[in-house]
């Protein structure tokens, strides 16, 4: 069961090389498994959900995702505890999120349903 706050996805970069050669990489490493969501991101669910963005966009460190179900009063809430916003809240595919950095500069994404 999902619970605001709490870790529920993790985002890995997959731009050094061809997002191909990441899942092989892993699946004959640890027999993973995949779902492709176009061209440039791959899911899969190990242990936790997550997937390997290889857009350019994409940021080039780990990106943990947290869970809310409310996505506007959870942004409200990070920013009053002293986050700041990075990157407002948009639409993808599953849903929507935004992201932030922490006190320390360690960016993570809130995503929802909703």
């Amino acid at each position: 069961m999902r619970q605001t706050g709490k870790l529920d996805y993790l985002e890995m970069p997959a731009s050094g090389g061809s997002i191909d050669s990441v899942k092989a990489f892993y699946a004959r490493a640890f027999s993973w498994s995949f779902t492709d969501y176009g061209a440039g991101y791959s899911a899969f669910n190990e242990g936790i959900d997550g997937g390997f963005d290889g857009s350019p966009e994409a940021i080039q460190k780990p990106l943990p995702v947290l869970y809310s179900d409310n996505l506007e009063a959870t942004l409200a809430t990070i920013e009053e505890a002293g986050g700041k916003i990075v990157r407002p809240i948009f639409s993808f595919p599953g849903g929507r999120r935004f992201h932030f950095t922490d006190p320390a500069g360690n960016e993570l994404a809130v995503w929802s349903e909703t």
